[in-house]
């Protein structure tokens, strides 16, 4: 059943999409059996900037068909060709639509009804045996699971059995969730969002775990700063900050850093492009002597070497070393044309 109503002629005047959703599905084929031989429903079946539809996207979530445009509309006859392609291939699932072709990625397509309950609708996803609670739509704009980090989340578990894990920047606690089922000692999230943290919650709900996580509504730079022993002053520069949770100083065994690419508060400014060592020292500080700091940076225009320069020229003037590190790339759901993809992840010994 199509999730809008068609006209045969919409159909007839679009450009078929269909050949690049072959090609694509044909190069994941190989992929698809490993994931679904570890029990994961969640991948990405169209990264449509290097496989021919730039701005599309394709998801699956279990059971959900996320399709998402970011930079114009699909029109009726190719949203109509999407879904018969792929009600033959993996018949069963939900299809939702979003338009986020808008400014700021806004969802502009309204849904009503039907279609409504079945976007709004509580499901369940499932990666490397961790379950997920998913919708296709929410009160937020972006999926509660990012499949390019799925890459980092399997590094995680193979990193944290019996180790301590603080998740910053935890959004809806993928990272936490899973260290946990991997069999962390245990795991802390930090996010300032309780409807993240909530959500969370419910991840950590949905699966036994050896251990219960902690969650803690903070901004980052609050927690980083009590954890490591620099502390977080009340008051800065004769004003009075915003209420923070009081923490005891804390040093994790493994610490995972996934700043957005740009954020103001009081507490502190994330800026990715032009100074990722404002997050980074205190992350840093944050991770035992020995112990392992995974970082994230989303932003294409950063090269690696150039990162990595930073990273390591801010550890040096924080009295730490590098002893080695290990890029993680995103898994082959995610092609890039000339090998570097816009998500950088870097684990870092120190």
């Amino acid at each position: 059943m199509l999730p809008f109503a068609l006209r045969s002629a919409d159909i007839s005047m679009t450009e078929p999409i269909t050949t690049h959703l072959v090609t694509a599905f044909a190069n994941r084929a190989q992929l698809m059996a490993q994931l679904h031989a570890e029990n994961t429903d969640t991948y990405r079946l169209f990264h449509g900037t290097v496989e021919g539809h730039p701005g599309l996207t394709i998801d699956r979530y279990g059971d959900l068909l996320l399709v998402q445009c970011f930079h114009s509309p699909l029109s009726s006859g190719q949203l109509a060709e999407l879904t018969q392609f792929y009600a033959q291939k993996l018949p069963g699932l939900s299809l939702v639509y979003n338009d986020r072709s808008q400014a700021n990625s806004r969802i502009a397509n309204k849904l009503e009804g039907e279609q409504l309950a079945l976007a709004s609708q509580p499901r369940e996803a499932h990666e490397m045996g961790v379950t997920y609670r998913i919708q296709g739509r929410h009160a937020g704009q972006d999926p509660w699971l990012f499949l390019d980090l799925r890459a980092a989340r399997r590094r995680v578990m193979q990193e944290i059995p019996g180790k301590s894990m603080l998740n910053l920047f935890a959004y809806t606690c993928g990272v936490g969730i899973a260290a946990a089922k991997a069999g962390a000692r245990f795991v802390v999230n930090v996010d300032f969002a309780e409807s993240s943290l909530q959500i969370g919650k419910e991840n950590a709900r949905y699966n036994p775990l050896p251990v219960r996580p902690r969650f803690i509504k903070s901004d980052a730079f609050a927690a980083m700063r009590q954890f490591s022993g620099l502390g977080q002053a009340e008051f800065v520069r004769g004003k009075r900050m915003p209420p923070f949770p009081k923490l005891e100083t804390q040093k994790f065994d493994c610490v995972f850093l996934d700043p957005p690419t740009y954020a103001k508060s009081p507490f502190g400014v994330v800026d990715l492009v032009n100074d990722y060592a404002t997050v980074f020292k205190p992350a840093l500080l944050c991770t035992n002597e020995g112990g392992t700091l995974i970082c994230t940076n989303h932003v294409a225009s950063v090269s690696r070497e150039v990162w990595l320069d930073q990273l390591q020229r801010s550890a040096t003037k924080a009295g730490r070393t590098i002893h080695e590190f290990e890029w993680i790339a995103p898994e082959a759901d995610f092609p890039t044309m000339d090998g570097e993809p816009p998500l950088k992840v870097l684990l870092l010994r120190v």
